[in-house]
């Protein structure tokens, strides 16, 4: 059994590797909306902005299959029967993909150019999460970080590009598409085709996992996405536009700590060591949130300087903004463990918190002011209340020690 100092330095050692891996992609990420944001307008900015968040919510499948495909990989499935699954999901996800096109356009008001090349993303990103789940199931964090900086630059660039060349909101989309498809060729070359499993002897996840998972992904994706596409139907296009770039904090606040999750996924999925891992990780990201919320409150006056007088209007809601990503990451966290316990019902909370978000946006907000201080609110109340169910859970899940060695038995299949 390792030691706890041992277990400590590997934790940390991991989640500054992912930190590095995922701070390249962040960076390059909120790198996309500068140029987008001055070169579009703050009409165009809106649309490429609610395009960018109908994206990430129809990615839920490829968050969901990481999260399956690294528990999974805990419990002793093989490389083979975890990439098939991705296989079956990624080409689930690109039917949906297709058949949503004409409806993501029409509610957003965008065309269906654009639309598509937002949401040809969607299978990519599934092929692309099944590798990353096979190697963070592994615990190769130095590999991940590679795949998730090399996953952030190869989705960006080609999209500067072509904003930079005049193109509209589809077409650097689907540019930043074709980086992802690559990335995912590279992650698969690095995963390898792993150990060859006997058959019939390793564990086979059901579609029914993954789609569990899904829910739970769904309704967090839909709480960080939900007020930027209110914004844009019930506010005027200029006040979305202003919204979307003060929703660039809350992104910043709720991405910035994810290596916390991704490094201490593996021990929530280990009974023996999930609880501790939960409160390690709860304790970390409210930690982070603090200082997040500090940060954006410090460097609110950049704002006009960086993306011109236009969004001096967001300036002194920065903080707010920052806030709400910060309590999202804590709900992050603690749905994180709800998944690798399977105790999915957790996210029934998030998903009532949806509800409360919507109604009051839709009756309730029509400012700026508004919709941020509701989207705050919320996220605040169901990261509290997620937070205490997952750390009790996950308590009393703790198996009773092995009488022979006086440990806890691990979880096996």
């Amino acid at each position: 059994m390792p030691r706890p100092e041992t277990t400590r330095r590997s934790a940390a050692a991991g989640m500054t590797m992912v930190t590095v891996g995922a701070m390249t992609a962040n960076i390059a990420a909120y790198l996309l909306h500068l140029p987008a944001g001055r070169w579009l307008g703050p009409a165009g900015y809106g649309e490429f902005a609610s395009l960018l968040a109908a994206q990430l919510v129809l990615a839920v499948p490829a968050l969901a299959l990481q999260t399956v495909v690294a528990r999974e990989a805990v419990h002793g499935s093989s490389v083979a029967v975890l990439r098939r699954l991705g296989f079956r999901c990624a080409a689930a996800a690109g039917v949906v993909a297709l058949v949503l096109v004409p409806v993501v356009a029409w509610a957003l008001d965008t065309s269906v150019a654009g639309a598509a090349g937002s949401l040809v993303t969607a299978p990519l990103l599934v092929l692309l999460a099944g590798e990353q789940g096979l190697l963070q199931g592994s615990g190769r964090f130095g590999a991940l970080s590679v795949v998730l900086a090399t996953a952030g630059v190869a989705k960006v660039v080609p999209a500067v590009v072509v904003l930079m060349l005049g193109g509209g909101p589809g077409a650097a989309l689907f540019a930043g598409a074709v980086g992802t498809g690559l990335t995912a060729v590279v992650a698969a070359a690095l995963v390898g085709r792993g150990d060859r499993a006997e058959p019939g002897r390793s564990p086979v996840p059901s579609a029914g996992a993954v789609l569990r998972a899904s829910q739970v992904q769904l309704a967090l994706i839909a709480l960080t996405s939900l007020d930027l596409l209110l914004a844009r139907v019930v506010l005027d296009p200029d006040s979305a536009g202003l919204y979307a770039l003060g929703a660039v904090a809350t992104k910043v606040a709720f991405w910035l700590p994810q290596a916390v999750g991704v490094v201490l996924y593996p021990r929530m999925a280990d009974p023996a060591e999930s609880a501790a891992a939960v409160r390690s990780a709860l304790t970390v990201l409210v930690g982070l949130g603090a200082a997040l919320v500090a940060a954006a409150a410090v460097c609110a006056p950049l704002v006009p300087l960086l993306v011109g007088d236009a969004y001096q209007p967001v300036q002194s809601l920065l903080w707010m903004f920052a806030l709400q990503g910060a309590c999202l990451s804590v709900l992050q966290g603690a749905l994180l463990s709800a998944i690798a316990g399977e105790r999915t019902h957790l996210a029934l909370v998030a998903w009532a918190g949806l509800a409360v978000e919507a109604i009051l946006m839709l009756t309730v907000a029509s400012t700026i002011e508004q919709f941020v201080g509701i989207a705050v609110g919320v996220a605040a109340v169901t990261a509290a209340v997620v937070a205490v169910l997952a750390v009790r859970a996950a308590g009393a899940s703790v198996p009773a020690p092995d009488p022979e060695n006086g440990t806890a038995p691990h979880r096996g299949r």
